[in-house]
Formats: C-alpha cells, sequence, structure tokens
C-alpha cells in the first residue's frame, strides 16, 4: 500500500467511523447527484488526484473530472473539478477531499509566492523535513507543484551532519572522517556550521555542501566569497520572502525554507452538490 492510499484510508476512518449517520439517514442509497468543487479565493491548486482517490475509494464508480491541472492559477469562483455518482458517496467524502485539496493548494500557493520573488535569480529553492507527520510525500508533491524543490525525503536518503552530530563526534573532521566509511562514496556529504571557523573545518574535510545556518547576509557574503566555488553553499534559518533576493545576491546556491510547508495556510474550497432530476 503506498502512502497516499494508507492516508486516505486513515482519513476516511476518522471521519466516518462505523458510518455517516446523518447522510446514511437521510439520504436514499439510490439517489444520484453532482458535486461542484469551487475555488472560494485564487490559489495554485495541487492534490486533485488525492481528491479523486478520496471518492474512489468510497465507490469506484464515482465519476471525477477536473477543470484544471495541478500547478495551475485558480481564481475565485471557478469550478475546480466536477464528482458525479452516488449522493451518499459525495456528501460523506466531501470534507476529507476538500481537506487534502484545502493542505495541498495552500502549500503550493505559498511556494508559489516564494518562487515569484526569487524569478531570474540562480538559485535553487527547497523545502525541509518540517511537514506535517504522515503527511510528507504529499506536502513535498505540493512543494515541487509550487515551484520549488525537495531537500531530502527522510533522515535515510542524504547525509546531513547537524550540529548535534558534531558536539556528538567530536568535531566537523571526525564525523566526516566517520561518515566516510560508512556510506557509500555516491553519496554527498552535507555539513551544518553556524560560524566562519566551521566554513574553514568543513572546506578542509572536503564535504559537498555547506549549510549556513543562521548567519547574517554580511556573513553569507563572506562565507560564499571565501568558499569560492569549492562546495555547494545552503542557507537555511530565519529565511522570510523578505531576505530571498538578497541571499540570491549573496552568490548562494541553496536557499531551504521550512516555511514552504509548516506555516502554508490552508486555501477555501468549497463543494456544491446537486442532485439528479
Amino acid at each position: 500500500m503506498n502512502s497516499t492510499e494508507h492516508l486516505i484510508k486513515i482519513a476516511l476512518k476518522e471521519d466516518i467511523g462505523s458510518g455517516d449517520i446523518t447522510t446514511d439517514n437521510l439520504v436514499d442509497p439510490d439517489l444520484e447527484g453532482k458535486g461542484i468543487i469551487i475555488a472560494k479565493e485564487s490559489f495554485v491548486i495541487a492534490g486533485l488526484d488525492v481528491a479523486r482517490q478520496v471518492f474512489k475509494h468510497l465507490d469506484s464508480k464515482i465519476i471525477f473530472r477536473p477543470a484544471c491541472i495541478d500547478g495551475d492559477t485558480i481564481e475565485d469562483g471557478k469550478i475546480i473539478a466536477t464528482v458525479e455518482g452516488k449522493l451518499r458517496v459525495l456528501l460523506s467524502g466531501e470534507r476529507t477531499a476538500l481537506n487534502f485539496l484545502q493542505r495541498l493548494s495552500g502549500i503550493a500557493t505559498c511556494v508559489r509566492s516564494y518562487v515569484d520573488e526569487l524569478k531570474n535569480k540562480r538559485v535553487r529553492l527547497v523545502d525541509t523535513r518540517k511537514t506535517t507527520p504522515g503527511w510528507r510525500v504529499l506536502e513535498k508533491y505540493a512543494v515541487r507543484v509550487g515551484g520549488a524543490y525537495n531537500h531530502r525525503m527522510g533522515l535515510y536518503d542524504g547525509v546531513l551532519i547537524k550540529d548535534n552530530h558534531i558536539a556528538a563526534s567530536g568535531g566537523i573532521k571526525k564525523a566526516v572522517d566517520r561518515i566516510r566509511t560508512k556510506v557509500s562514496h555516491l553519496v554527498k556529504i552535507e555539513v551544518e556550521v553556524s560560524t566562519p571557523d566551521q566554513v574553514e573545518d568543513a572546506l578542509r574535510a572536503g564535504v559537498d555542501v555547506i549549510m549556513l545556518d543562521n548567519m547574517s547576509i554580511e556573513q553569507i557574503k563572506e562565507a560564499t566569497a571565501f568558499i569560492d566555488g569549492r562546495a555547494i553553499v545552503e542557507v537555511s534559518g530565519n529565511v522570510t520572502k523578505s531576505v530571498l533576493k538578497s541571499l540570491a545576491d549573496a552568490g548562494v546556491d541553496i536557499i531551504s525554507v521550512g516555511a514552504l510547508t509548516h506555516s502554508a495556510r490552508c486555501v477555501d474550497i468549497s463543494m456544491r452538490i446537486q442532485t439528479a432530476d
């Protein structure tokens, strides 16, 4: 079972439980209808296939017709998709489908606003692991829809030696030397630093990526000039939209922003039901 399917099952079980006592007692099981999913504000859409899977999980005969594709900018009042089938299914699946759409579209919209700030800048905007537990695959998908890139998916697919690793290992060189004996030569090694001395230590250790953490713009400029292409330069920590251009102009290669996922708000989407004539 893939993680999306698993999430959908959990979400539906959480909402419907042993049964939708309102819908099941009000709506005839044979009654057909149509749900019209509508934008209540302007945003970047993401998660259409997840919404489709929600309804299909309840009834494989449901017809889901998107009126756009993920990544499109949707204007307030526009139709996003229509859903046709048993009215009970439409009503019982509505909230779960909309929850997925609202959250993922909110992330894509937030990301797009950051990406727009970096137009014509030669820098890559990436996310972090600051995601909703269980939702990482979906939220990182929404980041890509918004136009940014993914950092590592988890602790398993990239070496990132952070301050606590350095403290536990007795220094940057010891940490890097040890990790090199444990991982494939194909795996890049990134080290988080916060001082000029640590930048020098990381360079001497021959790391592939240096993450400048919580440094001022002036410190970042000096560090980037000192590194001078000998490693990829990533900057992280308290990155806001207002400083993106300054960071890009400082010469960094990558800007990682936790707010792309942890601070994105859900957008407003509704579904209007029409019963069959």
